[in-house]
């Protein structure tokens, strides 16, 4: 989509640094990246996805995993949950402007869902934000779905009671219709390559035993990292109250896997919540 005018749009702040700025360079890469997953057959409908959010060269092959299931899906709408990174924007904020650009074009932000979403929570509406977390999902999504609205939320605050509360509002607003959930979060940070695969297992175990509480005990007790935590059990409240009761890890990685650099790595996982 290429219409709206400049006051109207959330421009990329990571477009050329995070992922390539030139579109034809942007999509080889991502179908570079596609075109490494096998097949797999996923027993259930596809609710929610977890996927990372690292410049692509970093953590791009991992969410191909979970953009991948998308292929042949007719998901018109998409909600997607990140954490903040920067400049704390509230308790839950959305962007004030009418859609995200990114070098494939514009997505328009659903406005229709977030007035339902508004009517359970306060979603602080921000006319500017660096979030990196939330953009860099999005060319995947236009890559896989083609035209699609955008329903953006960041999370300022990422404790359990806050997540169950906007999980369920997120589920209240969707009722039946076919949308789909995004939770952007990457795991443990700048630890050895055995000890990051250590902590990053503990909080698969949670989320492939679909237990959002028992991760949010896992994370606040710092056992285990997380920086997008809160995102992952708002969307997998959200998921399991729309009927998702399963959790598939689609493929772990982190840094090191990458690079060979096993001193200091950053983890990263593509999950799928279905409904069995």
């Amino acid at each position: 989509m290429a219409i709206g005018n400049s006051s109207s749009v959330r421009h990329s702040v990571i477009a050329g640094t995070w992922y390539p700025g030139n579109a034809k360079q942007l999509r080889a890469m991502i179908d570079e990246f596609l075109n490494n997953v096998p097949p797999q057959k996923l027993d259930g409908d596809l609710v929610g996805l977890i996927a990372p959010h690292a410049g692509y060269i970093y953590s791009g092959q991992v969410a191909a995993y979970a953009y991948a299931q998308l292929r042949g899906k007719p998901f018109s709408r998409v909600v997607i949950v990140s954490p903040v990174h920067r400049i704390y924007p509230g308790r839950f904020a959305v962007t004030a402007k009418a859609f995200y650009e990114t070098p494939f074009g514009l997505v328009p932000v659903d406005n229709e869902l977030l007035q339902k979403v508004e009517q359970s929570i306060k979603l602080n509406r921000v006319s500017q934000d660096m979030e990196h977390s939330l953009e860099i999902q999005l060319p995947f999504l236009q890559h896989v779905l083609g035209d699609f609205a955008l329903t953006p939320i960041m999370m300022g605050e990422q404790d359990w009671e806050s997540a169950l509360e906007l999980g369920k509002a997120l589920a209240k607003a969707i009722g039946k219709e076919p949308i789909l959930l995004v939770a952007s979060t990457d795991l443990s940070h700048f630890h050895r390559y055995e000890i990051a695969v250590r902590l990053d297992q503990l909080v698969l175990d949670h989320i492939t035993a679909y237990d959002p509480e028992g991760l949010a005990r896992t994370l606040a007790m710092q056992k285990a990292e997380a920086c997008g935590g809160g995102p992952v059990m708002a969307v997998m409240v959200a998921a399991q109250q729309l009927g998702a009761n399963g959790a598939v890890l689609l493929k772990y990685m982190n840094s090191g896997d990458v690079t060979g650099d096993r001193s200091s790595v950053v983890g990263y996982a593509a999950v799928a919540l279905l409904r069995q």
